[in-house]
């Protein structure tokens, strides 16, 4: 018999042959989880198994104790009847190995079957006096207040949880890539530039001059770089380098961005994936961001993972329903259970930014919808917006807007096509996108790049002075490239990727925390992140 370990199927029910032709009926399960999605046959009712896990409850009577074990493999817990003798030096948090008769429960139990224990063996004991101050007990505590213990937080079942669902993600999306001939690729933490173009980012100071006093006399040490670095906000412009070799490209990694702002979808250091392919169709790479996450939720519903997300959801326990969202229709099973089956639902409406403006002045001018901001052209989309696309246009699904202004966005995207800008000749609109999510908004950004040479150096010339302030900035003529400096770094290793030949190319970052936001519910996205870290907070 096969085990899974990561999670247990919704149907796992063992063939009642199997457990005929089975010579011994001591069974030694990986986990909590497939223990629990044990079903003996009536004739094989005393199995004996053997489990391992971290003692979460004990209630101790005259007669018998029941104790609820855990492991991480399931949110739901294994019950164990144990006799009073094997009850010494068993507390909560104490780690044991039990082995007994996995037996039918009896009538009203919440699980089907439990374990009476005939040997109980304590591995890791817990001092019942120190367990008495463990910060997290059964009671009302908020997601704030979990934020700032992250190393205990991941004790709790939602966030084992939530452990197990990256995996399981991160595994999926590795599958699809590599089914499909692309090929995974490193790119540096460290880097020269911002390729975001916003400024908003966490420069290295290791190796600035210190005075060293050195047998009575004194000097400076060097600085590490002789320019100043960067942590990375995205690892596009390096996958732009794979790909003048690889013909598609993608890379799962850690990004990071200084914005001093404490909002329920911000953090500073996140997760990101990136794909660069070669292509001249923005529609190629929509599809392909649309086929990624149809094929990942599907994935994913082949375990359990939406069943335990209710069952986490519906929970009468405030210590995990606390950190969902506020919406109470999504606190429902029907509504988390329409989200994943919305996601599978066929093509995602498609909207130009022109047309995303012309839907929200309407109903700004009309009073159907209330903003903060009006929308204009030049003023963007803000988050208002945003979620008022996605509710009108979408009806529950995702929407990509397409063409934003080229003012708004990066030098290094390629203007759009003539039918999409507006203009028969000149081009205001770049070919790209943004994917919004209902609730979360964006999460998925992309375009096609500028793979001219002569047009990239007009685009750095002329977007490098623009009202959006990118930093980019040319001190002389278009054709002193490398002149287009970042606090003093040139970019002329980018401009390289051109002028030694290059091709029609494009691609996207998928921000995979959000994207989690939104497939488990969470209302704030550093109660998806194990450690997260924010404005004034980085605990651990």
């Amino acid at each position: 018999m096969s085990w899974r370990s990561s999670c247990f199927p919704r149907r796992l029910q063992p063939n009642k042959s199997i457990w005929r032709a089975l010579s011994t009926t001591r069974l030694h399960p990986p986990n909590i989880a497939s223990a629990l999605a044990l079903r003996p046959s009536d004739d094989r009712e005393n199995v004996t198994i053997q489990v391992s896990g971290t003692v979460r409850t004990i209630r101790k009577q005259k007669q018998r104790a029941f104790l609820q074990l855990g492991d991480g493999s399931t949110v739901h817990n294994l019950q164990a009847v144990l006799d009073p003798g094997h009850t010494q030096g068993l507390s909560t948090g104490a780690f044991v190995k039990i082995q007994g008769l996995w037996r039918l429960a009896p009538p009203g139990k919440e699980q089907n079957h439990e374990l009476h224990a005939q040997h109980v063996t304590v591995i890791g004991a817990a001092d019942p006096e120190r367990i008495k101050k463990y910060p997290i007990q059964k009671k009302f505590q908020t997601a704030e207040f979990l934020r700032s213990i992250p190393h205990l937080r991941l004790r709790l079942p939602i966030h084992a949880l939530l452990a197990r669902l990256r995996s399981e993600s991160e595994f999926l999306l590795a599958q699809y890539f590599r089914n499909r001939g692309f090929l995974r690729v490193q790119s540096p933490v460290i880097t020269s530039s911002d390729c975001e173009g916003a400024g908003q980012v966490f420069s290295l100071n290791a190796g600035a001059p210190v005075s060293k006093d050195c047998g009575g006399r004194l000097f400076e040490e060097p600085f590490f770089f002789p320019q100043p670095k960067y942590l990375t906000v995205s690892s596009q412009l390096h996958l732009e380098a794979y790909m003048q070799e690889h013909p598609k490209v993608w890379t799962f990694s850690p990004t990071f961005r200084a914005e001093r702002s404490d909002t329920p979808r911000h953090v500073s250091e996140f997760w990101m994936l990136e794909v660069e392919m070669r292509t001249q169709s923005l529609q190629a790479i929509t599809d392909l961001v649309e086929d990624i996450i149809k094929s990942l939720v599907q994935g994913l519903q082949q375990g359990s993972f939406l069943e335990e997300l209710i069952t986490m959801k519906l929970s009468s326990n405030k210590l995990q329903t606390e950190e969902f969202v506020e919406n109470d229709e999504a606190l429902t099973d029907d509504g988390l259970s329409n989200r994943w089956a919305t996601l599978n639902e066929g093509p995602w409406p498609r909207i130009t930014y022109e047309e995303a403006l012309c839907l929200l002045q309407e109903r700004f001018t009309s009073g159907k919808s209330r903003f903060f901001h009006e929308p204009t052209w030049e003023s963007g989309l803000q988050l208002e917006h945003e979620k008022c696309i996605a509710a009108v246009v979408g009806d529950g699904r995702p929407v990509f807007v397409t063409d934003y202004p080229r003012m708004s966005k990066p030098f290094y995207m390629l203007p759009s096509a003539p039918e999409h800008s507006g203009s028969a000749t000149v081009s205001n609109t770049a070919a790209c996108f943004d994917l919004l999510f209902p609730d979360v908004c964006e999460v998925v950004g992309g375009s096609l790049r500028e793979h001219r040479l002569d047009k990239l150096e007009t685009s750095m010339a002329y977007l490098g002075t623009g009202a959006n302030g990118n930093p980019w900035r040319q001190t002389a003529g278009p054709n002193e490239v490398s002149a287009a400096t970042k606090g003093g770094e040139s970019l002329d290793w980018y401009i390289d990727l051109r002028r030694f030949g290059s091709v029609p190319h494009g691609g996207f970052g998928l921000g995979f925390d959000r994207l989690l936001c939104y497939l488990t519910g969470m209302h704030n996205i550093k109660d998806v992140i194990p450690w997260p870290r924010f404005y004034g907070r980085c605990d651990g």
